[in-house]
């Protein structure tokens, strides 16, 4: 049964910075790239940031410089370190992985930026 589970969420005003984990349980772990969605309010789910099995990433143009993601195949966990956040990055923000085909998605968990 496959499980990803983010926190780190909270409320920061604009500039300041929050760290997400999303811990997978139910692959091997080490295999599987995993990304960070976002959707804020009245808008589409869009991808933030994604890393590969052997640590490639990539980033949206929108958060190239200030989010960096990060994983530590030993705690089965992925990061997003997010700095220099600005009110437009509020929303739910969600990690996903694919094993065996399947996606998979965490509950999300909200990120509020005030100005």
């Amino acid at each position: 049964h496959v499980q990803l589970v983010e926190s780190g969420g909270g409320l920061v005003q604009a500039g300041g910075s929050l760290r997400l984990s999303c811990t997978c349980s139910g692959t091997i772990f080490r295999l599987n790239a995993v990304a960070w969605h976002r959707q804020a309010p009245g808008k589409q789910r869009e991808l933030v940031a994604a890393i590969t099995s052997i640590g490639s990433t990539n980033y949206a143009d929108s958060v190239k410089g200030r989010f960096t993601i990060s994983r530590d195949n030993a705690k089965n966990t992925v990061y997003l370190q997010m700095n220099s956040l600005k009110p437009e990055d509020t929303g739910v923000y969600y990690c996903a992985t694919s094993y065996f085909a399947r996606d998979y998605w965490g509950k999300g968990t909200l990120v509020t930026v005030s100005s």
